[in-house]
């Protein structure tokens, strides 16, 4: 019965704005974050292009201040060398938001991974295990591509 209480509670509080939940799960804002920055972290040699591509989406996602733009990126940076895997990340957002939310994070994510101009093996895999994880269907997923592509003016040589 105790647990049932503290379930209870822990869906009516809010999350903190970028840190984690009451019931320890992470705030949404910090796992879409997280997953950016993995997705930046990816590519061996990540870039400030990547690092900016990060802010930009973390801004349209949450309409959130370059200031609480940067500092949700520091969180969520440290967050991400520390985690052991994505799914603590991808639950949350799998459960709480809906397919056009989803797509436009993972259309972010390819903003990220292609904001270089260039897709390395590491970051397909990291955004093939990302789609996976958020029960994104593949043609969806294969559109949300060729969205960020033709945005970043890259052409089908990948």
């Amino acid at each position: 019965m105790f647990k049932s209480l503290i379930d209870l509670f822990d869906t009516l509080a809010p999350d903190d704005a970028f840190g984690r939940s009451r019931g320890g799960s992470p705030s949404l804002p910090l796992a879409a974050a997280v997953l950016l920055v993995e997705v930046m972290r990816a590519d061996a040699d990540f870039s400030g292009v990547e690092r900016a591509a990060v802010h930009r989406a973390l801004t349209a996602l949450f309409a959130i201040s370059d200031d609480e733009a940067d500092a949700l990126t520091a969180q969520a940076e440290r967050t991400a060398r520390t985690a052991s895997d994505l799914f603590a990340f991808t639950s949350p957002i799998d459960e709480r938001w809906e397919m056009p939310q989803k797509l436009r994070l993972l259309e972010l994510m390819w903003g990220v991974a292609y904001a270089d101009g260039r897709l390395g093996d590491i970051e397909r895999h990291t955004m093939w295990r990302i789609a996976d994880l958020l029960h994104i269907p593949q043609g969806a997923y294969v559109h949300a591509r060729m969205r960020a592509k033709a945005a970043a003016g890259i052409g089908d040589e990948d």
